[in-house]
């Protein structure tokens, strides 16, 4: 006999790396508010009687492209004071010394992009002013001072799903299961989501797993199958009181899957069938019950009405006349009944059969 192959174990549901750190964000208003900048610089030295030559056009449009190229590549404000000063080294006191002021000019109005940030509606921008807490501050533009200020976390308050699991947990009736679920939550205070925990996203998850875990080991397998509303909301009330600290709320939990070895589904199944057949049993059942209480209603009033019960019978007599049957088997008291009553005329149809036959014979005997 072949062996059944084991399934392999499902792997972990993962959180998402946090993204690197960074102090800013180039925009379009930012970008924008730099090239205007560096028009100022170069407006500037015309107006003193310099025409800028073909050289100082490169340099005022080098010049802050390969700061801003810096900034992207290494968004902190150290990092970008570097990159600007380096570039001020090798090109105005190395290569073109005659040309410092210029470059110089043109570094500091590209490092004032970073200056104007830009929040969506969704997001909300914790700002920090020498390493503590200043503002939370968005949606839309708002500026920061450059060395002084840094955006630490961009928090977004719009409602989340996240998936967990709890694998191979043992239920309290000691049957091993594997359940999924959802959880939805939100951000509804960003200073204390980005102050008070260092990955909210994975805190969340983590502290889901813990209580889907709790309800699994302290549930009997039928409550989850048949009652899963309260270990949906058993969760959402673990899981809030310990999100609420972090200004985080959860609104729903809800277990998508559960997953039971496969020779526990095949009795499950045979009990359900089993279930169904005793539920059609006693619904048959109730219904003969029903049924006899009908007729026996239906006893007592023909016999406190004898003419009823006489319609109740030529009707089915009627019935089986429609039906075009043959042959009828009928009580014997119905047939005295009829011949007394001589209802359909049999009588008097058979006294003129016995007078017709009378004279017949009185002809053949004169």
């Amino acid at each position: 006999m072949e062996k059944k192959r084991e399934k392999p174990a499902r792997p972990a549901k993962k959180v998402k790396k946090g993204t690197k750190k960074q102090d800013f964000t180039l925009n379009v208003v930012g970008i924008g508010l730099g090239v205007l900048a560096v028009l100022f610089i170069a407006a500037s030295m015309v107006s003193r009687g310099r025409m800028p030559s073909l050289i100082d056009l490169g340099i005022f449009l080098a010049a802050p492209a390969a700061v801003m190229g810096g900034m992207l590549c290494f968004p902190r404000w150290r990092e970008a004071i570097k990159i600007a000063a380096l570039a001020n080294g090798v090109f105005g006191f190395v290569l073109l010394p005659e040309y410092t002021l210029a470059i110089l000019c043109a570094s500091l109005a590209a490092m004032l992009a970073p200056a104007v940030q830009q929040a969506e509606e969704w997001e909300r921008a914790i700002i920090l002013r020498f390493g503590r807490f200043h503002r939370v501050k968005g949606p839309g533009l708002f500026l920061l001072i450059p060395l002084a200020d840094r955006v630490a976390k961009t928090v977004d308050i719009r409602i989340r799903v996240t998936d967990f699991a709890a694998q191979e947990t043992l239920t309290l009736d000691s049957v091993t299961v594997n359940v999924d679920a959802l959880c939805f939550w939100l951000v509804w205070d960003p200073e204390k989501a980005a102050l008070e925990v260092q990955n909210y996203e994975e805190a969340v998850v983590l502290s889901s797993k813990t209580a889907l875990r709790n309800a699994v080991s302290s549930h009997d397998l039928t409550l989850f199958l048949e009652r899963g509303d309260i270990i949906e909301k058993e969760l959402q009330n673990a899981v809030d009181k310990k999100t609420t600290e972090w200004g985080i709320t959860v609104q729903h939990i809800e277990i998508t899957d559960i997953q039971i070895p496969e020779a526990l589904q095949d009795s499950l199944s045979r009990l359900a069938q089993a279930e169904r057949e005793k539920k059609s049993r006693i619904l048959l059942a109730e219904a003969e019950i029903e049924i006899a209480r009908k007729l026996e209603e239906a006893i007592r009033i023909y016999r406190g009405n004898e003419p009823a019960l006489k319609l109740k019978i030529l009707s089915i007599l009627n019935e089986g006349l429609k039906a075009g049957n043959s042959m009828m088997l009928v009580p014997n008291n119905i047939t005295e009944e009829l011949k007394s009553k001589d209802v359909f005329g049999l009588q008097a149809l058979s006294e003129l059969r016995q007078s017709a036959d009378k004279d017949k014979s009185g002809e053949l005997g004169s």
